[in-house]
């Protein structure tokens, strides 16, 4: 087992760390969360076509890189770092991993170029949306909704899980909701007759997408813990209060030592997650469990703090402070509070009362 970055891992962060300092920066972040599209598309076209990040763990032969969910990891770091306001999490992570999963390798081809941006549709519990699927006599379509699909407002494809897995492009209508988190925008969808196309129906897929996810989003959090221990450092070190730096007095240090060993443990984890994504599958579902279990409540923490430490300034919207908190809260629950985690990775272990 390797929980440490390899070189090529290491170039890889240098390189998407430059990449964003360079073309995602807080203001353009701000101009975009506020414009109507919501994502900025020039720099998803970019990530996708000029970097070829969509498709890292797509087979080669089916148009990706090969390469590892560890490396998507250290991607959706570095996302997580400068809060990209790109639909990376819900097409190159949801949509692909399910994609992949129910063998469609055409849709996969064109979500790891880009061509196509794709989401996933379940429910709050990640379970069944309310929807119901009938055939007729040119296929399938589909009647009910889905009340909270992420990047649903501007997804090409819908793949929709209604206890089995069906693909939407056409015929329903989007309302994107108003949320506590402006970076990242999350719709209701009507469907209505709404043709579809039937995938498959294993239920497997569901878990294996979930689990994924879970690595996936503890990365987007890691990174954003990362960014939160880095500004708030920096900031007390250049506060001044009764003559003498902030950061010099005890309290303050506490504080800060307390984030940035959670921070170590929140790597270690997300670093073995994605280590057993890659090599160990069987583990997978107890390594996702433990890992958001653990880092959700961790960054919404770690967000909570580097507000109070910044002080009044930390409390203002000029400042990014409050969309990391927004971010770290709403990332806390987007697959389920901590409390369904634990009670998730109990069951996983046999821990369950009788």
């Amino acid at each position: 087992m390797r929980l440490v970055l390899d070189d090529e891992q290491r170039q890889l962060r240098a390189t998407v760390r430059k990449f964003l300092a360079d073309h995602a920066g807080s203001a353009r972040v701000r101009e975009v969360m506020d414009s109507p599209q919501g994502y900025d598309r020039e720099l998803w076209q970019r990530i996708t076509g000029e970097l070829g990040l969509a498709g890292l763990v797509v087979p080669e032969e089916h148009g990706g890189a090969g390469a590892g969910h560890a490396e998507r990891a250290i991607v959706l770091e570095e996302l997580g770092r400068t809060l990209a306001p790109v639909p990376f999490f819900a097409s190159a992570v949801l949509a692909v991993d399910a994609a992949q999963a129910a063998g469609d390798h055409e849709l996969v081809a064109r979500l790891a170029s880009g061509e196509t941006i794709g989401t996933v549709a379940v429910s709050e519990t990640w379970g069944p949306v309310p929807a119901t699927a009938r055939e007729t006599g040119g296929g399938w379509v589909l009647d009910g909704h889905a009340p909270l699909v992420i990047s649903g407002d501007i997804a090409d494809v819908v793949l929709v899980y209604t206890g089995a897995w069906f693909a939407v492009t056409e015929g329903f209508t989007r309302t994107t909701l108003r949320t506590l988190d402006p970076t990242r925008r999350i719709a209701r969808l009507e469907f209505s007759a709404t043709p579809a196309r039937r995938l498959t129906d294993s239920p497997a897929i569901l878990d294996r997408v979930r689990d994924l996810a879970a690595v996936a989003l503890a990365a987007e959090q890691v990174g954003g813990m990362g960014r939160v221990l880095e500004t708030t450092n920096e900031y007390a070190k250049v506060r001044v209060q009764f003559g003498r730096a902030i950061g010099s007095y005890q309290g303050v240090k506490h504080r800060l030592a307390d984030l940035y060993c959670a921070c170590e443990q929140a790597e270690s984890l997300l670093r073995h997650a994605a280590w057993t994504a890659d090599h160990d599958p069987g583990g997978l579902p107890l390594a996702a469990a433990t890992t958001q279990a653990f880092v959700g409540p961790a960054y919404f923490q770690a967000a909570a703090d580097g507000v109070q430490l910044h002080g009044g300034i930390g409390y203002t919207w000029e400042h990014d402070a409050h969309l990391y908190y927004k971010r770290a809260k709403t990332s806390e629950l987007l697959l389920g509070t901590a409390d369904r985690q634990l009670a998730r990775l109990a069951r996983l272990l046999d821990l369950e009362p009788a």
